[in-house]
């Protein structure tokens, strides 16, 4: 019997390649760390609150860090090819800053996003070359997703299954690795708490991931949206739950458990009602005079629950949270009493919430 050989190799192709990985790495190299900034508590308190802003990414979101990462892991793995389009199910963050990372190697990128998607969102993905796809039902986004990627030859990134395994969780200038490095001068450098939320739940994954690598005893909260299924998930056991509705906080919330999502690696969740997720952007705005989009709020408020509790406790230490992205893509949303008018949500007892905490040190919701 002769020995069967085939050869593949394309030099065209891995030259493209090398290039493509140049390109991704090269913005890596030319960015710098998100800021660490500080929440202002009272320093008697012996609690420190911190936010991770990054927004301020080049694509502006937390999401830069991730598409990223997938476009490498989908480059090296053979995955995407010379003039194939990158399609990618998305609510916005994501789908921009993978429109950047396809822009940037000579791609062509489709999004396909639920049509309640903010218009700003939209428009700053077109504004980097990529076209949207939008759907009536949010959950038929992956199925979409992966027919437009087949038709056209390309390749469907799927976020919600490779986040979790494109990021590197041990170092490589991940987001727990930076958050560590940050907080090494300051005067509980390791924190009690680092609080996330999930779209994707690969942030979750990285950052609890990279604290049981590094055997530091700080805990990680996931804090879920109304009308998402991780929570559920988590709490039952059961990661077949699925919920009938999107989430109006967009970025996070999924009407089923991700493959991403990692619940045994985390400590806490919790349910936030959206109400008081706005409401916790409102006070950001008020406080630092930051506008965030929504995510920020919902892990804002656990955040701030987490310091109520470690202050009632008479604990010291330091809490580590997210800014996810800027405001200015939800202006007619989370900013807009119109908006929540018709969404039905009274934010003003939360705000009162978060208000009384901030001038009492004490928490009386729920």
């Amino acid at each position: 019997m002769k020995t069967l050989d085939v050869d593949r190799s394309d030099a065209a192709y891995r030259a493209w390649l090398k290039e493509a990985v140049r390109k991704v790495k090269a913005d890596a190299n030319r960015s710098a760390d998100t800021h660490l900034l500080r929440f202002p508590l009272p320093e008697e308190w012996g609690i420190d609150l911190y936010l991770k802003d990054e927004s301020t990414h080049p694509t502006g979101s937390l999401k830069h860090r991730l598409a990223r990462s997938l476009f490498l892991h989908a480059l090296c793995n053979g995955w995407i090819r010379p003039g194939k389009p990158v399609v990618e199910a998305s609510s916005g963050s994501t789908a921009v800053s993978e429109a950047y990372f396809a822009k940037l190697i000579g791609v062509p990128f489709i999004a396909v996003m639920p049509r309640t998607t903010s218009q700003e969102k939209i428009a700053l993905i077109q504004a980097q070359g990529g076209d949207c796809h939008l759907v009536e039902d949010t959950r038929t986004l992956y199925e979409v997703s992966a027919r437009l990627a087949a038709e056209s030859g390309g390749h469907y990134m799927d976020q919600f299954t490779y986040a979790e395994r494109a990021t590197d969780w041990r170092g490589n200038n991940n987001i727990a690795e930076s958050i560590y490095h940050q907080m090494q001068q300051e005067r509980f450098p390791e924190p009690s708490w680092i609080v996330a939320t999930a779209g994707t739940g690969g942030t979750s994954a990285t950052l609890a991931r990279y604290v049981h690598y590094m055997q530091a005893d700080t805990r990680v909260c996931v804090a879920d949206p109304e009308n998402s299924c991780f929570f559920d998930g988590w709490v039952t056991g059961d990661l077949s739950v699925t919920c009938d509705c999107g989430s109006r906080i967009e970025g996070i919330g999924r009407p089923r458990v991700e493959p991403s999502f990692v619940p045994g690696a985390i400590d806490r969740m919790m349910k936030v009602p959206d109400a008081a997720s706005v409401a916790g952007v409102r006070l950001l705005d008020r406080v630092m005079g930051r506008k965030p989009g929504g995510s920020t709020g919902t892990g804002l408020w656990s955040a701030l629950k987490i310091v109520a509790e470690m202050r009632a406790a008479g604990e010291q230490g330091s809490v580590v949270t997210l800014i996810c992205d800027p405001g200015d893509r939800y202006l007619d949303k989370y900013y807009s009493d119109a908006w929540l008018a018709e969404q039905g949500l009274d934010i003003a007892p939360y705000l009162t919430v978060l208000e009384k905490l901030l001038a009492t040190g004490e928490w009386t919701g729920e």
